[in-house]
């Protein structure tokens, strides 16, 4: 009986031991695997958009994204280079317009009727606010590039998260089945 007995008394000894021993190890596990801590910032696109919109191309700075600050800069300073020109266009062309009504002929644009210097006008107006829109447009562009890239920074694409092509051999008619599986790692 005191075998029986001890040996009850070492298999419930031993067991919990080891029951509670696994409990405790497995839960540190867990905690230090899962608990991963991401610096996400989301005040980050804000701040791009808003150094974009003080400077522009500051915000791809920001960013570290310095190959696009030429082409924000090339952007820009073409349609600003249009709206100058056409402006000045303009200006010749109306008051050119402005002294023929007073009647002074003496202008570079002498070999040009009254229609045609009415007309000369307005194309270069439309072209005027045509450039203005869209270096307006160029400058929206560039803060909303610099909120959107300083959002996708934070982005996780790491290979525990992954879609890829499978090739798989189906069970029944054993021919090879193309499929796409979606694989997250914990």
């Amino acid at each position: 009986m005191d075998k029986y007995f001890f040996t009850i008394f070492l298999f419930f000894t031993i067991g919990t031991a080891t029951v509670f021993a696994q409990k405790k190890t497995d839960a540190v596990l867990v905690a230090k695997d899962t608990l991963k801590s991401n610096d996400i910032d989301p005040l980050t696109p804000a701040k791009a958009a808003f150094y974009s919109a003080v400077l522009p191309g500051l915000g791809q700075a920001y960013n570290k994204k310095y190959w696009k600050i030429p082409l924000v800069y090339g952007a820009l300073g073409t349609s600003v280079y249009f709206y100058i020109d056409s402006n000045r266009n303009y200006r010749k062309y109306r008051n050119a317009y402005k002294s023929r009504l007073e009647g002074y002929t003496t202008d570079d644009l002498a070999f040009l009727d009254n229609n045609r210097l009415i007309a000369g006008q307005k194309f270069y107006q439309r072209n005027r606010d045509l450039s203005a829109l869209v270096t307006l447009a160029f400058y929206a562009l560039n803060i909303i590039d610099a909120n959107v890239d300083a959002a996708l920074i934070q982005f996780n694409v790491d290979e525990n998260l992954s879609v890829r092509p499978v090739i798989y051999p189906n069970d029944v008619t054993f021919k090879t089945n193309v499929g796409l599986t979606l694989n997250y790692h914990f």
